[in-house]
């Protein structure tokens, strides 16, 4: 088995194992919308196996950091369809990732009748960047009510309908980086003492609620799912991510999602946690590895079986064409952090081919 073979994840076939990962450019139009770039970005990437977009918000109130995509609007919508039909003129495969922002969002970052939203009260500790205000406090989140709840259940659902009406190979449901799901997930930022709180089995209901409404819309074999069990990015803690995520994984195996997307973290970050031993322990379906892999150490996932695909996110930012760079031992680019996040092409899609 190699990198460079064709496999299939669930419903969905891929010409290779070489998979970009989910990131966000903050790039999107003055409506959150792709831009034209945008589809020059995923366009030029579309030899990768599979691309996963970046998070793209279910529901205004999802929304968290500034320039960043939804699929609520039809200009939105439009706009997405242009992407995903480019990608498949270009023989690539693309999955939408749907994240929802929870705490982690700054109310200049919104439209004005956009709420930030969270389990329960409690701020996120640092800063977020405006185009407005420049670097501000998190919002203190409003704590959600059962309907508020019930109205993000069915977001999920209806932007996955969206997404595959309009043409995607499936959708990646974002639990991790300390946003909405894994603020449900998580001790320390979910104090609720009703259905969706408390025990360890109410923390896990609304990320299996989500899941099984994406799933109605899109079919199991088209959902997939991204989680880092310990990750402490955006002020998340919990007392005992390695039981938190034993049990989602144990619910969420039978559900027989097209991959699960496994970020690998250090032990001594993430409480201890081997994630990748915890995924294959009680997860059986495919698995995506992520998280600095360079070709050599990719392969021996796949030859070993430890993967079933691996995703790059920084060697596909400055390499768009990374799977013939890795094909023909080609020397890689290198890439500019400080053009990650600014608008425009550069750091963006001009990047170099072979």
């Amino acid at each position: 088995m190699t990198l460079f073979e064709p496999h299939r994840l669930g419903d969905i076939d891929l010409n290779n194992r070489i998979v970009m990962a989910p990131m966000t450019r903050s790039r999107a139009g003055q409506d959150d919308e792709p831009t034209p770039l945008a589809i020059d970005y995923y366009t030029q990437r579309a030899s990768a196996g599979l691309i996963i977009t970046e998070g793209v918000y279910p529901s205004y109130d999802g929304k968290g950091y500034v320039r960043t995509p939804g699929i609520v609007s039809e200009k939105q919508i439009a706009a997405w369809e242009k992407v995903c039909r480019k990608v498949h003129e270009n023989n690539g495969r693309i999955v939408m990732q749907i994240m929802h922002c929870g705490r982690v969002a700054a109310a200049a970052n919104k439209i004005e009748t956009a709420r930030t939203l969270a389990p329960s009260p409690l701020q996120a500790a640092g800063k977020m960047y405006t185009d407005t205000d420049g670097m501000v406090a998190h919002d203190v989140p409003e704590e959600m009510t059962l309907k508020d709840i019930e109205q993000t259940i069915n977001d999920f659902a209806t932007a996955t309908q969206k997404a595959i009406n309009i043409g995607f190979d499936g959708v990646e449901l974002h639990a991790t980086s300390g946003y909405l799901h894994a603020q449900f997930l998580s001790t320390g930022t979910n104090l609720r003492e009703d259905a969706y709180g408390g025990s360890l089995e109410n923390r896990l209901r609304f990320t299996l609620d989500v899941l099984d409404a994406m799933i109605d819309r899109a079919g199991a074999g088209r959902v997939g799912m991204r989680i880092c069990p310990g990750n402490p990015f955006n002020d998340l803690h919990d007392d005992n991510p390695a039981e938190t995520f034993a049990a989602l994984l144990d619910a969420v195996s039978p559900k027989n999602l097209a991959y699960l997307h496994v970020i690998r973290m250090d032990p001594q970050i993430n409480r201890g946690v081997d994630n990748i031993a915890l995924a294959q322990k009680h997860f059986d379906g495919p698995l995506i590895l992520n998280e600095s892999f360079d070709k050599e150490a990719a392969q021996k996932m796949i030859e070993s079986g430890t993967a079933d695909a691996v995703s790059f996110g920084r060697l596909f930012v400055s390499n768009p064409d990374l799977v013939r760079r890795f094909e023909t031992g080609a020397p890689l680019a290198e890439m500019e952090r400080s053009t990650l996040y600014t608008p425009g092409e550069k750091g963006y899609t001009d990047y170099p081919f072979l």
